[in-house]
């Protein structure tokens, strides 16, 4: 499958895409997330990440730029990158900040506003875009490469009553 869209109805449609991912995911991964301010990037995110194990907050990286955290996936310990580019005002300061060398194909990066660092952003393997629709979220998931592949064939999203 390389393509997929779905509407999450709530917030808590959105945790359980999060949730859906953390067990689809893979090291080396690099997901973009498109969509406006208040589209739901970071709540997919945090979702994400608690899934996947972590256990305490999950910041916006909106002033930081990049937040670091540490999961398990299967035996292995992979650092997942998440990125908020908002801020950005040129691609440049991507690389004076020297973000390029955490896509090692280790990392998991995970990056909101990915527009800001253009062109010298690595492209993903998976593109996300959620737009607010309703009380709830359309979301389209597009894979880009052979891991983006994996990973939404692996996607298990539940079932809606």
């Amino acid at each position: 499958m390389q393509h997929l869209t779905t509407h999450l109805p709530d917030e808590s449609a959105t945790a359980a895409l999060g949730a859906a991912l953390a067990r689809a995911i893979e090291p080396g991964l690099v997901i973009h997330l498109h969509g406006d301010l208040g589209a739901g990037k970071t709540a997919l995110t945090r979702a994400l990440l608690h899934a996947a194990g972590h256990v305490g907050p999950v910041r916006s990286p909106t002033y930081t730029l990049s937040e670091p955290y540490r999961i398990m996936l299967g035996d292995a310990t992979v650092n997942v990158i998440h990125f908020d580019l908002y801020r950005m005002s040129s691609p440049e300061e991507f690389l004076d900040a020297g973000f390029r060398e955490e896509f090692n194909g280790q990392n998991i990066c995970i990056v909101e506003w990915p527009e800001k660092a253009e062109p010298v952003l690595p492209p993903p393997d998976l593109n996300v875009s959620l737009s607010v629709s309703g009380q709830g979220r359309d979301v389209e998931l597009q894979a880009l490469s052979p891991l983006g592949l994996l990973c939404l064939d692996r996607l298990e999203l539940p079932r809606s009553p």
